[in-house]
């Protein structure tokens, strides 16, 4: 970790003598490893003669993003990135110096393939590639070519490289293989001749981000209609924008005319799309404000809508009277031992809630519960630390349960609080495959189903009482997960800037998608502002959900000027803290697929900062929380803000 070195490097400002050490020698100074394997790490503490200094102390830190490393410099692969392995040496009474080593920690061999959109059913004359993604066996993407085989290529015939064609009537199975690993795909030939192609709709008028489904049915000369069949659809665009997925699925991101074409069996048809801006402009409306002299945090609104809760990036969270949104008024504060609360959230009656902490000067962290009854005026009444006391970073109540994350482990812990002056755990549950550096951010826990935003791992999804798999409370069960490669995805970050911390941060459900938010900052200094608040980015990805077991990624919105940090939806409108990007409004209505940004559905923003607040004129605006139209965005620099999206009428130019 990086702030104990800096502790280290902090000692002893001014020593009686200079170090005999003139560098440290660390070898390997640059490698690969393997998830999951170690590497022994050397360093030798070296005098202004290249000679040792044997009398030197040795310590090992880490840094950056994939590996851990113990006492005696054995470093462990646990997740893919690239990590700063730092070797100190220090002479008693003299400043320490230091060397380091770059090590890229990449994935495990092949372990599994999947095969992206496959077709099943095809006829003569049609062509198609395919398309597959090898994984290790920890879940991680491989960049690594598939080789592709066909039992019988005569039926359908396969080139090296993915290239299928059905042939004659029969059946195929086609395989692929990376490394070790292998997958098989069962191919059925139809008998029947197409004769014609017919494409619905024809014709169709939208806007940017409106999703068209186009099905493409093939006819025999007789005029019967095959069964569904593999097609293969192309866009003519000119200048344009557009995606088309293997089901026919449409979307422009930009306006212009395009034609679309579905090709079976050699026959073919054509539909044509016409394609204007989105225009989805509004507007957002100052009601109040609120700053405050400590950072902000979370914000939470009471289920009675009279009052909220305010918690800091200090040791309180404030009780707020909000009945009159453009008056906002401190009515109460709970005091606490911690240097951040972070999440603050009450029961769905609001008779009691929670909050979180981290930082105490007692090392015993936790959670607080206290009773909301008189909502402005909230008491502690208990808390919890006996399994948690290493810091808790978020917490979400829900059905007299607390799902939070545990810092120390990496773990999700279950907390009863149906007798809330006795909180108890009842369940732990964590990912296995990898637990060096395991690290779980954030919960959300809707219809019996938690979505854990487990950083390195992605998303999680457990049944915690749904019964899709059987889970309660007590005993949660795995049904999926989603993980990604953070390094590739931000590499252009990491180019310029050099990637400090990244992860999957936060994770909503709303319908059939789950919104997924990645937290990324750079690790050098801005040359911008300078409290560094230009140094945020991150991705917001929306994941299709459909099928609980597999999430699909089908959609994404990135901010050009900062990251994105917590979020809320309510209805068809996504609202985002966009770190120093301010408050952010995105229209996802309908289908969604493709680049929300580009198609133009971003709605609203607002700069959320003045010349008030803990540090004036420095816009960080953590996240949103709707409450009956009204909009609540706590703002680290420079406190709460009361925001109203205008109506859909009153339309920006």
């Amino acid at each position: 970790m990086l702030i104990p070195l800096l502790l280290v490097l902090a000692q002893d400002p001014q020593p009686a003598a200079a170090s005999p050490v003139a560098r440290v020698e660390v070898t390997p100074a640059s490698a690969e490893l393997q998830v999951g394997q170690t590497l022994q790490m050397q360093a030798r503490a070296l005098a202004a003669n290249g000679q040792p200094v044997p009398e030197a102390r040795i310590r090992w830190f880490a840094a950056g993003n994939g590996g851990t490393v113990d006492s005696t410099g054995l470093l462990r692969g646990g997740f893919l990135g690239t990590t700063r392995v730092t070797a100190v040496a220090a002479v008693k009474g003299s400043r320490p110096s230091l060397g380091t080593a770059d090590i890229r920690i990449v994935p495990a061999p092949a372990a599994r393939i999947d095969f992206v959109d496959p077709p099943s059913r095809m006829v003569p004359g049609t062509r198609l590639t395919l398309a597959a993604v090898v994984y290790s066996a920890q879940g991680d993407r491989r960049q690594e070519a598939v080789a592709y085989t066909s039992s019988a290529p005569n039926v359908a015939r396969v080139t090296r490289e993915g290239r299928l064609t059905a042939l004659t009537p029969g059946r195929a199975v086609i395989t692929g293989r990376a490394g070790s690993a292998s997958a098989t795909l069962p191919i059925e030939v139809l008998g029947a001749a197409v004769d014609a192609v017919v494409l619905s709709p024809s014709v169709s008028t939208v806007r940017t981000g409106d999703v068209v489904q186009f099905t493409a049915t093939a006819l025999e000369a007789s005029g019967k209609q095959l069964p569904p069949v593999a097609t293969r659809w192309s866009i003519a665009a000119g200048e344009g924008v557009a995606l088309i997925g293997a089901d026919g699925s449409f979307v422009a991101e930009t306006p212009g005319t395009y034609t679309i074409t579905a090709q079976i069996g050699g026959r073919g048809a054509d539909a044509l799309v016409a394609v204007a801006a989105r225009k989805a402009g509004r507007g957002f409306e100052v009601l109040g404000r609120l700053p405050i002299t400590e950072r902000a945090a979370e914000v939470w609104i009471h289920p009675a809508g009279r009052c909220a809760y305010l918690s800091t990036i200090s040791d309180r969270v404030y009780a707020i009277d909000v009945s009159d949104p453009r008056a906002p008024v401190i009515t109460d504060s709970m005091m606490t031992n911690a240097r951040l609360v972070n999440d603050v959230m009450t029961t769905e009656d609001g008779r009691y809630g929670v909050f979180s902490r981290e930082g105490s000067s007692n090392r015993k962290d936790g959670i607080v519960v206290f009773d909301a009854a008189d909502a402005c005026h909230p008491k502690p009444i208990a808390e919890y630390t006996e399994t948690v006391s290493g810091g808790v970073h978020s917490t979400y109540v829900y059905q007299g349960h607390v799902y939070l994350t545990d810092d120390a482990t990496g773990s999700m812990r279950v907390i009863d609080i149906l007798d809330p002056y006795q909180p108890r755990e009842v369940a732990r549950w964590q990912t296995e495959q990898v637990t060096e550096g395991r690290y779980l951010h954030d919960i959300m826990v809707t219809d019996g189903i938690a979505y854990l935003s487990y950083w390195d791992d992605g998303l999680v999804v457990l049944d915690v009482g749904n019964g899709v798999k059987g889970g309660s409370p007590e005993h949660p069960v795995f049904i999926s997960q989603f993980k990604y490669d953070l390094d590739a995805l931000y590499a252009r970050v990491d180019e310029y800037w050099g990637l400090s911390a990244r992860g999957t941060h936060t994770a909503w459900r709303a319908g059939k998608y789950v919104f997924i938010g990645d937290e990324v900052y750079a690790s050098r200094a801005s040359t911008g502002l300078k409290d560094g608040n230009d140094l945020t980015f991150g991705r917001l990805q929306v994941l299709d959900v459909s099928n609980l077991e597999k999430p699909r990624l089908v959609a994404w919105y990135e901010p050009t000027d900062g990251g994105v940090h917590n979020i809320w939806v309510a209805g068809d409108t996504l609202y985002v803290g966009n770190y120093q990007g301010g408050a952010r409004a995105l229209d996802i209505s309908g289908d969604l697929k493709g680049d929300l940004l580009r198609q133009g559905r971003e709605m609203a923003w607002t700069y959320t900062a003045d010349d008030q607040g803990a540090k004036p004129r420095a816009t960080f605006a953590w996240g949103a929380v709707v409450k009956d139209g009204t909009i609540y965005v706590p703002d680290i620099n420079t406190g709460l803000w009361i925001l109203r999206l205008e109506p859909k009428g009153a339309a920006m130019p």
